[in-house]
């Protein structure tokens, strides 16, 4: 490892250039032995995308709340008292 400071510069490097070694397949390793990925999807994002297409959505209640938002008025004590009971009541 070479550490010129933080003034050197060098120039560009190609994609597969030098310091990115090649990492080929491995002789022993066939195609069933590699990991497959896996996506997880929670149910808040599940029930979330069923609202979407089913056109469950109150537009009007979205609209309401992100004018109240805009506006500051949103957050109120009362509000942020039962979002704290409910982090409570989750974690607790």
């Amino acid at each position: 490892m070479h550490i010129h400071g933080t003034t050197h510069i060098h120039g560009p490097h190609g994609v597969n250039a030098p310091h990115a070694p090649f990492r080929g397949q491995a002789a022993g390793e066939t195609p069933a032995a590699r990991t497959t990925d896996r996506v997880d999807i929670s149910p808040a994002a599940e029930a979330a995308v069923r609202a979407a297409e089913s056109g469950e959505i109150r537009h009007d209640l979205v609209n309401q709340i992100r004018a109240q938002i805009a506006s500051g008025t949103y957050e109120t004590p009362e509000k942020l008292d039962v979002a704290l009971d409910r982090l409570m009541d989750e974690i607790g």
